[in-house]
């Protein structure tokens, strides 16, 4: 059975934390919080709000339009995310792929929750634009979930619990099954070549990526400017601290299947890897918060390429195909 698979139908039959020989040695355990745990039905009904557009205030937009599973749960191709009523937002969608483990969420980092992550984008004018209240009377009148929220909740439906499924379902969208999750495995013929050279570029202190893009998951789930595109009005930390010497700072996001999350950067502003490479190769803008890893790395055509392959051997085939995964039948 696919590794994913295995790992996710375990999450869904038991309703709980991983055990530790459902994921590779080098995955942490799923954290889960003791004021949300893992149950089967909490997980269903978190999946069908996950796909529901009813959530959204004019019945077009749901979780799953700006994270979509084909692209490992991202907005690929688009820049930005478009919320109700056509409205463009100001940020690229990141994959939601191993989300369970990221230490805070946003591109500035604003939400220490993914309960918390859940409200922002609902409740968003330019995103899902859905006041709470209303909201939970649309639920409420929805006889298929009235009954599965009191069968899960004992408060039944409220905005809390409507983040709190979402979340339960969006922790089990884990990703381990890529290419060079099996060559860590053993199987030496998971990765090409080109990818093997890469991986070594990329660990190593010439192509300089794993200060950043380090771990389990590919972050180090710290913020950095990295000189990309300075006339955007997107201050990122900044927006919480006020501090100048934050502006320009954004999450590092995970490179778990980041051959089909493009477009890249908080802003979507560059649209290939080879541009991405691009740009760190040549040291990025130079700004006054520039972050002090972020230099030319002269990385030769063929490194270049050879990165590349490694960055495509972190894609999880089995990921973007999990039914497990896939939008349900909705009440």
């Amino acid at each position: 059975m696919r590794a994913t698979t295995l790992i996710s139908s375990f999450i869904i039959t038991i309703g709980a934390a991983i055990a530790a020989s459902s994921l590779p040695s080098y995955f942490p355990t799923l954290p889960v919080p003791s004021d949300n745990p893992q149950t089967p039905a909490k997980i269903a009904l978190g999946r069908q709000l996950f796909y529901d557009a009813r959530l959204s205030a004019d019945n077009t937009i749901s979780c799953s339009s700006c994270h979509q599973q084909q692209f490992a749960f991202s907005n690929a191709g688009n820049k930005v995310s478009t919320g109700i009523r056509g409205q463009r937002g100001s940020r690229n969608a990141p994959s939601l792929g191993n989300v369970a483990w990221r230490k805070s969420y946003f591109w500035e980092g604003g939400s220490p929750t993914l309960e918390l992550q859940a409200m922002g984008p609902i409740t968003a004018h330019d995103e899902m634009g859905m006041e709470p209240s209303v909201l939970t009377k649309k639920l409420s009148s929805i006889a298929g979930y009235a009954g599965q929220f009191k069968a899960v909740f004992s408060d039944g439906v409220t905005m809390l619990n409507v983040t709190k499924a979402i979340s339960a379902f969006t922790r089990t969208l884990v990703t381990a099954d890529s290419p060079y999750d099996r060559y860590r495995a053993g199987d030496l013929e998971a990765m090409s070549p080109a990818a093997l050279r890469g991986m070594e570029l990329f660990l190593g202190e010439k192509g300089d990526c794993f200060h950043c893009h380090g771990g389990f998951n590919f972050t180090d789930e710290a913020l950095h400017n990295t000189g990309v595109n300075l006339e955007n009005k997107d201050i990122g930390l900044a927006r919480l601290t006020g501090k100048k010497t934050d502006e320009g700072k954004f999450k590092t996001p995970t490179l778990r299947n980041v051959a089909l999350s493009k477009t890249y950067m908080h802003d979507g502003s560059i649209p290939t890897l080879e541009a991405v490479l691009e740009h760190y190769n040549s040291g990025g803008k130079d700004n006054d918060n520039v972050d002090v890893l972020m230099r030319p790395l002269y990385l030769t055509k063929p490194e270049i390429s050879d990165l590349i392959a490694f960055l495509n051997a972190l894609t999880d085939k089995n990921f973007t195909t999990d039914s497990n995964f896939s939008r349900p039948k909705l009440p």
